[in-house]
């Protein structure tokens, strides 16, 4: 008895080879060509049928047997089919005997897959192998077409449709678990089966019109539903993207987007606050913070496989460089409010960092690099090891980073300022980070998420007249995210997720003084943050509509967030608090015509609606809804629209930042005509009566995928945001406070002794500044400096981003970029004639944009892309930068891990600013402190060149 791998068809079907017909079943073999195996002229290459040699030289379709004996491969295939067809007969004579059973397919169950990118038809046959499929295709029909893998848990008609992206193709369900592949045709509609394939994962900065889903973890972006659709732009970033362009880092990633502004928590911004632009535009910890469009680095949300971070220094920021690169699968950025969906501080956005799964290798990577005007050493080591069984699978990777400071005497243009003052900080970074998952049976999926990483910061402040800060800080970043996914009957899913991240910044600032010689500790404090979250949701599909299922997720949970800052050099706290939300929410997808597996004219409509509600134990609840259209008129456009509502609750700094009063003479907030014994109460440091931010937000986008031309697409995005409620201290100008009628609302002239006595009792501290005794009597006015929710600003733009891959010879060119225009103001009190923010200094410029290519012919691959960000203007001095532009450029080499030569080696060489142009000057605010450039947008890096190397095994 012979023994067949799996039975590819379950009908008679006749095959046409170039020698002759084979019909199924017969016991004769045929030498059929490559040209025409299938019935509409295609060549045959499935899983059960793949191409063998013969004595001749020519293709030949065989059967894939796991017992031996040539002769016996057709026979085999026909007692397959007597064999099932004797089986289908018995299973419904016993389905009948059941009286109410309705028959029913076996269930296609998703199941762990590990692609990489590279060849589609390497892929194609990894797919088929490792799911059990068959593929019918043409050996010409996939030449030359390269894939950008998978990695997770999926379905198999879900994975092929992945794995097409971006090709022109498009498999359709032929039954019994075979797909048939062939050219997508130009009649279908946007977001149908082919035209999803045409989707490219390979674009660094491109903008998809359909959900971002990762079945496996359930890790999804712009929606809680499981195949859903999202109305708002999502940027994907790949792990190929990031080989590609020589990123070692996600901080380097980000920055290259043009939609995130550098400035916020990033090495590159000066410290202490020298930049300028307040308290959220420095660098606390050394790492880096995505800001989308420069509403600051705590108004866009960063997730890890879907799962909220724990906050980092004092400003609500979260390091998403403390994450390896090597174990990302992809980051999915979503350009719109999302707050609807996630909850707090996704008004800007949303970044998810997606790790891989399944990973079955053990990869060792080392990296050296370096400025070619000196400083930024780097050395950097990684290993990555990965296991899958049966059901389940663990990734873990582990990296040690360093890299020296540059110092400004490294610098000509730094040379205002006095040595070893630090442009770029020293940093040690370890990181390790583990994911795993494993299924039991078909009734759930358990996944634990864990991270750890500790990143060392050296940085100098030095003054002109002889004293100099040497910072050291540690900072610490945990987290754990375990969850469990029930699968429920009728296609709903339970599921229920915890997690617990921590952040412990611990600073060390010594002052030493050269005309002493003393050393003294003068700074020795810990920023600590917690964050827990408790949450248990569900999707599934309700009832049928003329476009397909409508599908809702629903989900409710718990959520608390706590920060101290604890000053270890008097044993004190000197700000903390804790805050608990509760949360509940609901999405609908509904689909209103169109099917996704309709052939037709390609109209399309899908309506989304998501309504969010929290409870804080501060400052009560907040609603948030959000409405979404998608619409495809044609199979070559989709236009899509989003309004909704979003929020950010105030930081814990905000509103616990120990109070204080100080007294002082009426000149020193700009006070003249008053009495010669008149003295000015001022308080200031947190608000614990502080709101929430909030925003609304419109999005509107405009994709164009042209059948016609596969593998391009462009999509144009026009965005307003209208954020309110900004919390902030006012009064930004002490010295005319009293003089300026915009700070009229924030005084209160001739205060009662009450309130005078009520704001002393509140303060820790009292500050006297006017030589004499406290006298109620003789305090003229009261000024408010503690923060409030006054500030209003106005954000609208418009984005581009494209991509077109084509084939040239036997190799590949995919050609990618993004550009934003952005407008932005601000307005502090409501009698402040608004003000800009974009295009001036320490704000993102008006303009910017990265645009390249990537060329691809077997092992080799080459990149090379330029970046250019408009100039800022200085308001204070009435002075314009230029504008910055700079070439990056990588090549790379890499086998696979079954080359017969080098096997799995990878060699890559990188360059940024390759042309090394300096950061345009300008007149910074402190002179002898900050820079003498925009730190926020400009790089005092320069030249950098880097050279990696890594193996796999």
């Amino acid at each position: 008895m012979c023994r067949c791998g799996h039975l590819p068809y379950a009908r008679p079907r006749t095959w046409r080879c170039a020698s002759g017909v084979v019909e199924e079943g017969s016991t004769r073999r045929k030498d059929c060509g490559s040209g025409d195996g299938m019935p509409d002229g295609r060549g045959v290459n499935p899983h059960a049928l793949r191409q063998g040699a013969m004595d001749n030289g020519q293709p030949e379709v065989q059967h894939r047997l796991d017992g031996a004996g040539e002769g016996r491969r057709w026979g085999c295939l026909r007692t397959r089919v007597i064999a099932k067809a004797l089986a289908t007969a018995l299973a419904a004579l016993f389905i009948g005997c059941i009286p109410g059973r309705p028959y029913a397919q076996p269930p296609r169950v998703p199941q762990s897959l590990a692609i990489p990118a590279g060849s589609l038809r390497e892929a194609l046959d990894a797919l088929a192998s490792a799911s059990g499929t068959t593929l019918l295709y043409s050996p010409d029909l996939v030449a030359g077409k390269t894939t950008s893998g998978l990695s997770g848990r999926y379905a198999p008609g879900e994975a092929l449709r992945l794995l097409l992206r971006g090709s022109g193709l498009e498999a359709r369900d032929a039954g019994d678990a075979t797909f048939t592949l062939r050219p997508a045709p130009a009649a279908n509609g946007p977001g149908s089966a082919s035209q999803a394939t045409r989707r490219q994962l390979s674009a660094p900065v491109q903008v998809r019109d359909l959900e971002t889903i990762e079945l496996g973890g359930m890790t999804i972006t712009g929606t809680r539903i499981r195949g859903g659709v999202t109305p708002s732009p999502v940027i994907t970033i790949s792990a190929e993207n990031t080989r590609e362009e020589g990123f070692s880092d996600l901080g380097d990633v980000i920055r290259s987007v043009p939609q995130n502004f550098s400035g916020g928590q990033n090495p590159g911004v000066p410290s202490l606050g020298y930049s300028g632009a307040g308290i959220h535009n420095q660098n606390v910890t050394g790492g880096s913070a995505l800001n989308l469009r420069g509403l600051g680095p705590d108004a866009t949300l960063t997730l890890l496989n879907g799962r909220r971070m724990a906050y980092g220094g004092m400003a609500q920021a979260v390091d998403i460089d403390a994450i390896p690169v090597e174990a990302v699968d992809r980051i999915e950025i979503l350009l719109d409010g999302a707050s609807a969906i996630y909850g707090s501080d996704a008004v800007g956005g949303v970044g998810n960092v997606i790790l891989k799964r399944d990973f079955d290798d053990v990869v060792i990577g080392v990296s050296f690099g370096g400025a070619s005007d000196g400083g930024m050493a780097t050395r950097e080591y990684t290993a990555t090891a990965g296991s899958t069984w049966g059901g389940g699978g663990l990734i873990t990777t582990f990296k040690n980073a360093r890299a020296d400071p540059i110092y400004v005497r490294q610098r000509d243009y730094a040379s205002v300022m006095r040595d070893p003052t630090t442009l770029y900080p020293g940093i040690n970074l370890k990181s390790a980070v583990a994911s795993m998952h494993q299924a039991v049976g078909a009734v759930a999926e358990m996944t634990m998420d864990a991270m750890m990483s500790r990143r060392d910061q050296l940085y100098n402040v030095a003054s002109p007249d002889g004293w100099i800060n040497r910072v050291n800080s540690e900072t610490t970043t945990k987290f754990a995210a375990p969850g469990v996914r029930f699968f429920l009957p009728n296609d709903w899913t339970l599921a229920l997720s915890a997690t617990r991240g921590t952040s412990e910044h611990i600073q060390y600032q010594r002052r030493d003084t050269a005309k002493t010689g003393d050393s003294t500790l003068s700074v020795h404090d810990c920023l600590c943050n917690k964050s827990t979250v408790y949450e248990v949701g569900a999707d599934g599909a309700l009832f049928e509509l003329p476009g397909g299922e409508a599908r809702v997720a629903v989900g409710a949970g718990y959520r608390r967030n706590e920060y101290l800052h604890f000053n270890h050099l008097t044993g004190t706290p000197t700000t903390g608090g804790k805050e608990g939300s509760r949360f509940a929410y609901i999405e609908a997808d509904l689909p209103v015509f169109g099917k996704p597996d309709d052939i037709g004219d390609g109209n399309r409509l899908s309506i989304t609606a998501a309504l969010r509600g929290e409870d804080y134990d501060s400052f009560g609840g907040v609603i948030l809804p959000k409405l979404g259209l998608i619409y495809g008129p044609s199979a070559d456009l989709t236009l899509k629209a989003s309004w909704g509502k979003s929020f950010k609750g105030p930081t814990l700094r905000q509103r616990h930042l120990a109070p204080y009063v100080m007294l002082a003479p009426p000149a020193y907030f700009g006070g003249t005509g008053y009495a010669a014994d008149a003295t000015i109460l001022a308080d200031g440091g947190g608000n614990r009566d502080l709101g929430p931010e909030r925003a609304r937000t419109w999005t509107a986008s405009l994709a164009f995928h042209p059948d016609s031309i596969p593998g391009l697409d462009v999509e144009v995005t026009w965005y307003d945001i209208d954020y309110t409620d900004r919390a902030l201290e006012p009064i930004t100008n002490f010295s005319e406070a009293l003089s300026n009628p915009i700070y009229a609302q924030f005084i209160e002239h001739a205060p009662t002794p009450a309130t005078l006595d009520e704001r002393i009792s509140d303060a820790a501290t009292f500050h006297n500044f006017v030589g004499a005794p406290y006298d109620p009597a003789n305090v003229a006015a009261l000024v408010n400096l503690q923060h409030t929710n006054v500030a209003r600003q106005e954000i609208r733009g418009v984005g581009l981003s494209g991509a077109y891959r084509f084939n040239i010879g036997d190799g590949s060119i995919s050609l990618r970029g993004s550009a934003i225009w952005l407008d932005s103001t601000q307005q502090n009190t409501d009698l402040q004639v608004p003000f800009d923010l974009a295009g001036t200094l320490s704000n993102p410029p008006k303009f910017g944009c990265r645009l390249g290519g990537v060329w691809t012919k077997g092992r080799w691959t080459m990149s090379a892309f330029v970046n250019h960000k408009g100039g800022v203007r200085n308001l204070p001095r009435d002075e314009k930068t230029a504008s910055f532009t700079t070439l990056d450029a990588a090549l790379r080499f890499a086998t696979t891990a079954s080359a017969n030569v080098l096997p799995g080696l990878e060699l890559t060489i990188a360059g940024q600013n390759l042309f090394n142009r300096v950061p345009p000057p300008t007149t910074p605010w402190l002179p002898a402190y900050a820079p003498p450039y925009d730190a926020t947008n400009y790089s005092a890096v320069g030249r950098f060149l880097s050279i990696s190397l890594s193996k796999q095994w």
